[in-house]
Parts: structure tokens; C-alpha cells; sequence
């Protein structure tokens, strides 16, 4: 069970190797076998990359846009006839199930190439008559080098969500991804040189934080892209704002999923599953937060027990497999705290809770009911398979106490009230919301938070703002008015 890569690093259209940089290892979290051993970038392989971004961007952005739509197009084919070695990389990478990463990773990463490849040839500018036969133009421009950090819980699909609008929009890319799961971005980068991108246009170096401040405040970057932690977040707004970059981030959060009286009850129990148990509790948007209406609570939570607690637990690579580890010893560690923190506070344990008894990152997926606003479990991204449950009365209440939270990523309703359902979205505060629905996120529709989980947007036509900038040029007809 092997996964090491040609090199450490992919620099200008080839792997690149310097073992003098701090040792990376690859652990298998199913085993905690060392399936692959990197080494982080040392300062001249940074240089290295961000000058071939640089070399590789120009020539690049003075291509046809349906030229490099193409070669988008060409690595979302490639992708999609690779999937099972992609997944299967995937899924050693992090831990999670086949079953998961078969459709929900590189399949998902082939979908925003595809998409932005589309979209690259759709980009145009205006024209706005200011009178007496002037007129502005505007062209749309490539910002430039953009830097992107990803996240190791989705680690091909981050890659894609960021390199498929950047390169699109004319603009090259370094990527770092998280040092946990650093083999899929090289993956993406041998299929785009494949596809037909010139060297230099999409590199990635392995590291830690070092490296990714060393990028973040280099001048020769235009863009950062994050996708992380809060705390991570602020020490890259920080250093980027040093040098006026633009910036987009998807941080935590700590999601609200409203479930109604009204509700079908098999559904929202499903989705609250999908919501905390997908991917063994490791997304982002997750809707940690279950508000239940006191009048269907109880049949709730006893069918979301017998449910849960049917959920297979096993080896990643076996198809069968519904939950796999979590993705690290120290990640378990972290959410086994809370756990214990939600005992002592007097939340009940409805099912789970526990460490598995084998070899791996394994513990129980968790309920907990009878929860209050203020108890950690309920306040604190977890980051795991523990689902909270908390109770309310009315539609008001259940709106502010959704929204008391310092964190505004994702949110969602159940209920068969529709006007309801429109009425509460509209209030809540949260950059991305289902109705009747949880967690799907087609590269067609932005997704994004507010308030502490992040500024901007991936996804969709809004990520055309986030990767080029407006040139407005006016022309004027008639002879210069000046007083002097």
C-alpha cells in the first residue's frame, strides 16, 4: 500500500525533488502506515515556482480564452478516466471511504474544469456612452500570479475549485496543499501539462506555514486563495493585506440546520446525517447545529439513533465502507475532547462517543441531544462525526438563535412550508443555504460564508470577480476642453 509520488514537488512542468527541505510524511489513516514520504519546498524551489507562474502567466493570458478552455476541458476528460485511481489516491491521502471519494473528489474537481472551460470564452466587457460621441469600454484582465492553500479534507477538489477559474480567467497558479494530504494537487498538476498547459502555469510545493507565508507575501503575487481554519485565515488576511492582494477565503464554521414540525422526518434525519457523518464530520459547511421543533424531536431522535447506528464503519479502500477514520490521531484526539466536554456539561449522549477498538483514527459516529446555546459543542467547530441536537419552540426563536454565532458559512431548513422555508433563508446569516436539502454544492452556484468564515466567493459566475479586474478605457471623439 504504496502512494509515493515521482517527486515532492511539480515546478515548471516537472517534478522536482530537494530532500534537504523538512521531511513530510503521509500517513495512511486507517493504519497509520507511512504511505508516502515528501520534503517541504526549500526557499529556491518557492522562487523557482513563482517565477515560472510568473514566465508561464503572460503568454498564457494573451491566448484566445476558447484556446484555454480547452485545455480545461482536455483535463476534466482525463480526470473522469482516471477517477478510480484518483479516488483510490484520494482516498489513501485522507482516510475517507471509496465509496465517497469515487464521486464526491476528482469527479467533483473534472466538474469545475469543465464548467470554467466553458466559461473562459464567455468573457466580455461593456460599453458605456458617457455622451457627445465618448464613450468607456471595460476589458476584464487576468489578475496575475494567484497563490492557493488548500485544506486536507478535500484535497483534489480544493485544487480544482481554485486552479479552474484562475487559469480560465488567464491567470497562472503556485498551490500549496495542506502537508496532511499532499499527494492529489501533483496529480492535477501532471494532468494539466498533459492536457495541454504550458509549463509553469500550475505548480505545487509541499510545506507547512513557512512556506505558504513565504508565497503569501511575495510580490510577485497578485491573489490569494485560502481555504482553512479561521486562525489560519487571519494570519493570511494579515499578510496578504501587506501587499494590497486580492483575496478570497473559505474558513469554518458552525452551520444551523433548522428542522420544522412539518418536516418529513426520514429527509431531514437524512440530511442531518449527511451533515455531520459525510467524510467523518471533515467539512466545512457541515450543519453541526440540528434544531429540532419540540414537536418532532423525539420521534427524531429515536429514529436518528437506530439510523446512525447502522452506519458501517470499516477500511477505506472496501466499497462497502460508510465512515472511515478521521483523518489524523491528532484530529481524533481533538474531537474525543469534545465529546468529553459535552458530558461534563450536561448534554445527553444519545449514541456514540467512543473510540473504536482497532488499528486507526477511528471513533463512533455521535449524537448529542438536550444541548444549550452556550455548552462548547454548540459554540466550537468539532470537525468530526459529532452531531449536535438542540430543541426550540418558535419559528423567531429558532432565527436568533441560529444566527448567534460568530461564524455564517452554510445553513439550512426543513420544512414542507415553502413560504416558510424562503421566509426563514432570508434571514438567516449564512453565505450558503439549502432548503429541503443539505451539503450539495454544484460548481455552477457560488459557495461561500460571511461574518468569521470568510470573504468571497468560489464557484460560479461569481468567481469571475475574484479572479480578474476591471480596465476601464475611455475614448473621446471630439477635440480636448481645457481652461488653459
Amino acid at each position: 500500500m504504496r502512494a509515493q509520488p515521482t517527486a515532492s514537488h511539480f515546478i515548471d512542468g516537472e517534478y522536482v525533488e530537494d530532500t534537504t527541505g523538512a521531511p513530510i510524511e503521509c500517513v495512511y489513516a486507517a493504519t497509520g502506515e507511512i504511505v508516502a514520504r515528501l520534503h517541504e519546498a526549500t526557499p529556491a524551489l518557492i522562487d523557482r515556482a513563482l517565477a515560472a507562474a510568473a514566465r508561464a502567466q503572460a503568454d498564457w493570458a494573451a491566448l484566445r480564452p476558447v484556446e484555454r478552455g480547452r485545455v480545461l476541458h482536455k483535463a476534466s476528460q482525463i480526470i473522469r478516466a482516471r477517477n478510480q485511481e484518483l479516488s483510490e489516491l484520494e482516498t489513501l491521502d485522507t482516510g475517507k471511504p471509496i465509496q465517497e471519494t469515487l464521486v464526491a473528489d476528482a469527479t467533483s474537481g473534472a466538474d469545475a474544469l469543465e464548467y470554467f472551460a466553458g466559461f473562459a470564452a464567455t468573457v466580455t466587457g461593456q460599453t458605456v456612452p458617457v455622451g457627445g460621441g465618448d464613450f468607456v469600454y471595460t476589458i476584464r484582465e487576468a489578475l496575475g500570479v494567484c497563490v492557493g492553500i488548500g485544506a486536507w479534507n478535500y484535497p483534489t477538489q480544493i485544487a480544482c475549485w481554485k486552479a479552474a477559474p484562475a487559469l480560465a480567467f488567464g491567470n497562472s497558479m503556485v498551490f500549496k496543499p495542506s502537508e496532511v494530504t499532499p499527494l492529489g494537487a501533483l496529480k492535477l498538476a501532471e494532468i494539466l501539462m498533459e492536457a495541454g498547459a504550458p509549463a509553469g502555469l500550475f505548480n505545487v510545493v509541499q510545506g507547512r506555514g513557512s512556506v505558504g507565508a513565504a508565497l503569501v507575501t511575495d510580490p510577485r503575487v497578485a491573489k490569494v486563495s485560502l481555504t482553512g481554519s479561521v486562525p489560519t485565515g487571519r494570519k493570511v488576511y494579515a499578510a496578504a493585506a501587506q501587499g494590497i492582494r486580492h483575496v478570497t477565503m473559505e474558513l469554518g464554521g458552525k452551520s444551523p440546520l433548522v428542522i420544522f414540525d412539518d418536516a418529513s422526518l426520514e429527509d431531514a434525519i437524512g440530511a442531518a446525517m449527511l451533515g455531520n457523518f459525510y467524510s467523518t464530520g471533515q467539512i466545512c459547511s457541515n450543519g453541526t447545529r440540528v434544531f429540532v421543533q419540540k414537536g418532532l424531536k423525539q420521534r427524531f431522535l429515536s429514529r436518528l439513533k437506530e439510523r446512525t447506528e447502522t452506519i458501517l464503519i470499516g477500511e477505506p479502500l472496501d466499497p462497502e465502507t460508510q465512515m472511515g477514520p478521521m483523518v489524523t490521531a491528532d484530529q481524533l484526539d481533538k474531537v474525543m475532547g469534545y465529546v468529553e466536554a459535552g458530558v461534563a456539561e450536561g448534554a445527553t449522549l444519545i449514541t456514540g462517543g467512543k473510540r473504536l477498538d482497532r488499528a486507526g483514527n477511528y471513533m463512533q459516529p455521535t449524537v448529542f441531544a438536550d444541548v444549550t446555546d452556550q455548552m462548547t459543542i454548540a459554540r466550537e467547530e468539532i470537525f468530526g462525526p459529532v452531531m449536535v441536537v438542540l430543541d426550540f419552540d418558535t419559528e423567531d426563536e429558532v432565527i436568533a438563535r441560529a444566527n448567534d454565532t460568530e461564524f455564517g458559512l452554510a445553513a439550512g431548513v426543513f420544512t414542507s412550508d415553502l413560504a416558510r422555508a424562503l421566509r426563514v433563508v432570508a434571514q438567516l446569516q449564512a453565505g450558503t443555504c439549502w432548503i429541503n436539502t443539505y451539503n450539495l454544492t454544484p460548481v455552477e452556484a457560488p459557495f461561500g460564508g460571511s461574518k468569521l468564515s470568510g470573504v468571497g466567493r468560489e464557484n460560479g459566475h461569481a468567481a469571475l470577480e475574484h479572479y480578474t479586474q476591471v480596465k476601464s478605457v475611455y475614448v473621446a471623439t471630439g477635440p480636448v476642453d481645457a481652461p488653459y
